[in-house]
């Protein structure tokens, strides 16, 4: 593939990311099916294809815009495209890009994922999205660097992106973050809520991504308060919800009130924990901060919201501006394209933070944009 096929260009605006209403599974075991949250269908199949390429006219009648004749693709990581953060912001970004191109935001649609329930699943889901002819194909985090670049080095014109790590290959794009600078003001909001001077950081896979999480919150804490104890946990896991809810009932009976996950579809466990335990005692005071996505609805219980905030990572918005510029300008293979505060890539929620805790994160938040302070990114630079 060495041109762009193109019926008509849409004039690309600005729009709110279409929320999917997607339900993963809580703390548990066992093979589910996984829902489709653009249709509701479950399937547990990992290779699930379908036709992404289109002629018809699929837009609201009386908009006579015509769908572009192009599509994209996405390889889940293991946490599922319904793990209520990383990969399912992921596919709401690809939602959002399908309906600002004529489409209509469904699944086979200008669009599809292929989900992986491991790493094994990763060449034989990246060979079917090449199969069925899309023309970018997303690999969604850094465990399918390898897989990414191995399918790419033997399909040249086939043009691919990856999400959290960087490629040297001139067909491959990177999309990467400055996630510590986001983490860093959770850690602010952290250390101005906590009752008990004691946190948790529950980090999924161990490796730079992760540990940027992990280094920006713990500098955050330290920057306000450095006898602030952080219980730093990993579960080396995206995907075990189970693992999620067993750390955070330890760091919950050891003190900690407030648990930042950075773990995927692990996170889904920390907050079974705390509504567990806040509904058996609801005199407690417990939070929990959500990433890559606003988590809040996830902290919903009887009693209100223990969603203190969330990170938030631009994955959906940073695919998006990629593949609005391969159609506009050219496929930017064998870039890195980083997102941070200043690029408005990564942030952080209102969520429910007292206004002296906003007011800290807003005031940190301009400083690191200004360049006044400067956030450690990995745990082995401090």
């Amino acid at each position: 593939m060495t041109t762009i096929k193109l019926r008509s260009l849409l004039a690309l605006g600005a729009s709110a990311f279409l929320l999917a209403a997607c339900q993963g599974e809580d703390a548990g075991g066992g093979d589910t099916p996984v829902e489709d949250p653009a249709t509701g269908d479950t399937s547990t199949d990992t290779g699930d294809t379908g036709d992404t390429d289109t002629d018809e006219d699929t837009t609201d009648e009386g908009d006579d815009t015509e769908a572009v004749d192009f599509s994209i693709a996405m390889i889940t990581d293991e946490g599922g495209v319904d793990d209520r953060s990383f990969n399912q912001s992921a596919w709401e970004g690809m939602q959002e890009w399908a309906v600002d191109n004529g489409y209509s935001g469904e699944r086979g649609d200008g669009i599809n994922y292929y989900q992986s329930n491991d790493s094994a699943d990763f060449v034989p889901n990246l060979n079917a999205a090449l199969a069925d002819g899309h023309d970018i194909i997303y690999g969604i985090g850094f465990l399918l660097l390898d897989s990414v670049n191995d399918v790419a080095a033997q399909n040249p014109d086939q043009w691919f992106g990856i999400v959290d790590e960087i490629s040297e290959l001139d067909n491959v794009v990177s999309l990467t973050f400055r996630d510590h600078e986001a983490a860093f003001l959770a850690g602010v909001a952290a250390a101005h809520t906590t009752e008990t001077g004691q946190v948790g950081f529950i980090g999924g896979i161990a490796g730079p991504v992760i540990d940027r999480f992990e280094t920006g919150f713990t500098a955050g804490v330290a920057h306000v308060d450095e006898s602030i104890e952080v219980d730093v946990q990993y579960a080396e896991s995206f995907s075990d919800a189970g693992i999620g809810q067993q750390i955070a009932a330890g760091m919950f009976t050891n003190g900690a009130d407030i648990v930042y996950h950075a773990a995927g579809a692990v996170g889904n466990g920390v907050f079974t924990e705390a509504r567990n335990r806040l509904e058996s005692d609801p005199d407690s005071q417990l939070w929990v901060i959500g990433v890559d996505r606003d988590q809040e609805e996830e902290g919903n219980w009887d009693g209100g919201n223990f969603t203190l905030t969330s990170t938030l990572k631009g994955v959906g918005k940073s695919i998006i501006l990629s593949a609005d510029q391969t159609m506009e300008e050219g496929f930017p293979g064998g870039k890195n394209i980083a997102y941070g505060l200043e690029e408005d890539g990564v942030g952080l929620t209102r969520g429910n933070m007292s206004e002296e805790a906003w007011a800290a994160v807003e005031e940190a938040r301009q400083s690191i944009i200004d360049g006044e302070l400067e956030v450690p990114e990995f745990t082995y630079s401090n």
